[in-house]
């Protein structure tokens, strides 16, 4: 695990969106009277949405929301590697998985397609659209390779259509995630290979069986009149 530092570049202030505020007191109710630290992460991944990263003044400020010391909050915005630490492109954070399965697959194709098209990883590109960086396991073996770009996966990917996917961005789109070949969720290329026979799925199959020791219906009386 490489060290993470703050960036050396921080704004003067920090101010949450009334939508941010009012997201991160709804988390912040979740936990009993005293026990509102539990909130960090979730109010820190607010703040990232609403920013696009986590600087110096948020830390403070969500120190101060929750009432727990400004190092805390440090220390957990520092482990997680789910925190940007430093401003990202506008348009674009993609996030190239570089484990095991999708190395086998192709992933250090995509990444030489960020080196050419973006720069050197965690860096914004020239004109402040993109930024990049290689991630471990992103959970999505079976459909390898792939890359995170902002909050969805994208998977299945060749350089071509990691390409494609890097003008929509540009152009300031937002292209659809999942598979680039069509996969339905992890079945196999092709489509599924079993539990195929439509009628296992339209009741037509279905038998009525009786359930032993059911007790008996009540029957219905009368009210007087």
């Amino acid at each position: 695990m490489s060290v993470r530092r703050l960036s050396p570049h921080q704004p003067a202030s920090f101010e949450f969106s009334p939508a941010t505020l009012k997201a991160a007191k709804v988390w912040m109710a979740n936990f009993p009277a005293g026990k509102q630290q539990s909130a960090v992460v979730p109010c820190l991944w607010l703040v990232q949405k609403q920013e696009g990263w986590i600087s110096e003044p948020a830390i403070r400020a969500v120190a101060e929301l929750l009432g727990m010391p400004v190092i805390r909050v440090l220390e957990v915005a520092t482990f997680y590697t789910m925190f940007m630490l430093e401003p990202v492109g506008t348009h674009a954070l993609v996030q190239v998985c570089g484990t095991t399965p999708c190395q086998t697959r192709g992933s250090e194709a995509l990444m030489a397609v960020c080196k050419r098209r973006i720069g050197a990883q965690n860096h914004k590109s020239a004109d402040g659209k993109f930024y990049w960086q290689e991630v471990e396991c992103l959970g999505a073996c079976s459909n390898a390779p792939m890359a995170a770009i902002n909050d969805y996966y994208y998977e299945d990917l060749t350089p071509e259509t990691f390409e494609a996917l890097l003008d929509d961005f540009a152009a300031g789109k937002t292209p659809k995630p999942g598979s680039a070949i069509g996969r339905q969720g992890s079945a196999p290329e092709g489509g599924p290979l079993t539990l195929t026979d439509k009628k296992l799925y339209d009741g037509s199959l279905g038998k009525k069986i009786k359930i032993p020791n059911l007790p008996p219906k009540a029957t219905k009386t009368k009210a007087p009149a």
